[in-house]
């Protein structure tokens, strides 16, 4: 069985999952602060994310697609209001560097419903996935064929970041306390960025 389709999707998923959004400085910023399966997670959650979007696309599910985008407004300040709570907390938290390795289950939960929500509500994925569909020649799959280009997408993005959390976390063990509270602070501050202009784009 030819596994072309499988190939496009890792190819797709890669270019996909190269650009640092909200939720990837939320997993470098976990990285940082609790380590490598924090930032796992946290990336893992938008791999499924992405892989949803990306079979919405590939099996021509309009109704959802259709319904997504028409609520595309109030699902975008939904995922706004998950990125502040987030920064809002890793500000607060003023312990969060000492903490590392204290990653419970239930912080394993938060990190993936929290990564996956900010993913999630971003409908506009639908229309990339289609594009870049189109870009690589993929239309009338048949169901072999999409599940195929789904898994790819989902490999591909999760390949990426967990080898730039593995990185992440290989250059934390080089940094002091005083240096990680600060690099905490910068990605808080990103994702207070990152849900202004969700804002902006969204009134």
């Amino acid at each position: 069985m030819s596994i072309q389709y499988f190939v496009k999707g890792i190819m797709i998923g890669l270019i996909f999952g190269m650009p640092i959004g909200a939720v990837g400085a939320m997993s470098i910023q976990r990285t940082m602060a609790y380590g490598l399966r924090a930032g796992m997670i946290s990336r893992a959650a938008s791999s499924v994310a992405d892989m949803l979007y990306a079979c919405i696309g590939a099996f021509g599910l309009t109704v959802i697609s259709d319904f997504l985008l028409q609520y595309e407004q109030p699902i975008h300040l939904i995922g706004t209001l998950f990125l502040v709570m987030t920064a809002v907390r890793m500000i607060k938290n003023k312990e969060t560097v000492n903490t590392a390795g204290n990653f419970n289950g239930k912080e394993n939960c938060k990190a993936f419903l929290s990564s996956f929500m900010v993913a999630i509500t971003n409908p506009a994925a639908i229309v990339s996935f289609l594009f870049a569909f189109s870009v690589f020649g993929i239309n009338d799959l048949e169901t072999a064929a999409g599940i195929q280009l789904v898994a790819g997408v989902f490999l591909g993005t999760l390949c990426w970041w967990l080898l730039l959390t593995v990185t992440v976390n290989y250059m934390k063990q080089k940094l002091t306390v005083r240096r990680l509270y600060c690099i905490n602070l910068f990605f808080s501050a990103l994702l207070i960025v990152f849900s202004c202009c969700v804002v902006i784009q969204t009134l």
